[in-house]
């Protein structure tokens, strides 16, 4: 008889900073504690990212994967798997999803993957090498989960996975944790009053796409050279595209208008000083920023893309604009500028629908419907 919570085991490429691994660690946080324990096995190692895991007794372990295609990858993870006889293994996107074949020679009889979103290299998902692997491996897969309908449609029409085999469930976001602002922080940039502030959030790589932002504030301020008293610019993350955007603000003459302090672990005292939230994504999935900005009471710019558009209402919520172009995203900025009441309407329709549409407690109850429902069908 079994005396401990059954185990899962989730298979990621590394446990850093994103939105795959930022739903993981809410979920696995949000799960009670009597209903699954958890052990994260990563491909590639993990950072200080893991300190967000409150629970203990999460096992987290590196497989040190080498560069290239790492053939003892598979013999290190088949003989995790075997010590840790979990009773699930849930692999997540294509760098994870080959892990099934180990799971099922340790003999893991649920076998569960997710799509969370699209690399940069392969944005439409149509890499035939990439497709070839996803159609010859689900088979081995008993259940699959989509973060959005987006990807949902992805996985029926190009991967052939039947629809009776996907769940959709979008994140959850934590609306104690972020919710609207009572004022600007003191403590950080830009609090003075009158200002008009625009942020982003998230890893500074070229899939995210922070230079068009840059470009696209530079832009406006080109448009309307008043501006510059009251717009103002905040990009919170890491990574290569960093110092291309300071240097594209710099070359402008106006990087005292913007913040770019790298990563953040202040995450929801940030989003409340911001005013308006822009997501210049070239792909994604369900974006965890946008509903943090939309919890926060943000109206949120968008790009056209992936599900964003599962979570922005058109002038509703926010604006939606075509991927790679800084002038759309300009002009909408400029709108809000000129029309600040929308900011407070748009806000306040978001955290709406937040709250109703994307709570923590819905996606947690969704994930242990999939678990529990497979575990009695093994």
């Amino acid at each position: 008889m079994q005396t401990s919570a059954p185990l899962i085991a989730h298979v990621i490429h590394r446990l850093d900073v994103g939105g795959l691994e930022n739903g993981l660690v809410n979920l696995i946080n949000h799960i009670p504690e009597d209903r699954y324990r958890h052990a994260i096995l990563c491909m590639k190692g993990y950072s200080d990212f893991r300190n967000r895991i409150r629970r203990k007794d999460v096992v987290i372990i590196d497989l040190e994967k080498r560069e290239g295609h790492d053939l003892m990858l598979y013999y290190r993870l088949w003989k995790h798997l075997k010590a840790l006889k979990p009773d699930i293994v849930h692999t997540r996107n294509l760098a994870a999803l080959e892990a099934v074949v180990p799971a099922m020679l340790t003999g893991v009889r649920v076998r569960i993957h997710s799509e969370h979103g699209r690399d940069f290299n392969d944005i439409a998902g149509d890499n035939r090498k990439h497709l070839l692997l996803r159609r010859t491996l689900m088979p081995a897969v008993n259940h699959s989960i989509a973060l959005s309908r987006d990807l949902e449609n992805y996985m029926h029409t190009k991967i052939g996975v039947p629809r009776r085999k996907i769940t959709q469930i979008y994140n959850g976001v934590d609306t104690e944790k972020f919710h609207p602002s009572d004022g600007k922080n003191p403590e950080l940039p830009f609090s003075e009053p009158g200002l008009v502030v625009f942020g982003t959030a998230g890893r500074m790589q070229a899939v995210k796409d922070q230079t068009t932002l840059a470009r696209a504030f530079i832009r406006m301020l080109k448009i309307a050279p008043q501006l510059k008293n009251t717009a103002r610019l905040m990009m919170i993350g890491d990574g290569p595209l960093r110092n291309a955007a300071i240097a594209l603000l710099e070359e402008a003459g106006c990087p005292e208008l913007a913040w770019l302090p790298g990563s953040r672990d202040d995450m929801a005292d940030i989003m409340r000083q911001m005013n308006v939230f822009v997501l210049p994504s070239l792909s994604e999935g369900i974006s965890n920023t946008i509903l943090e900005a939309m919890a926060t009471g943000l109206p949120v710019i968008a790009t056209r893309v992936g599900g964003n558009e599962e979570l922005v209402d058109e002038n509703e919520t926010g604006f939606l604009v075509p991927p790679a172009d800084p002038e759309a995203i300009a002009q909408a900025m400029i709108k809000y500028l000129e029309y600040p009441r929308l900011i407070a309407r748009h806000g306040s329709a978001a955290r709406q629908k937040a709250e109703k549409s994307f709570s923590m407690d819905a996606m947690v109850r969704a994930y242990l419907q999939v678990y529990d429902g497979r575990r009695r069908k093994r």
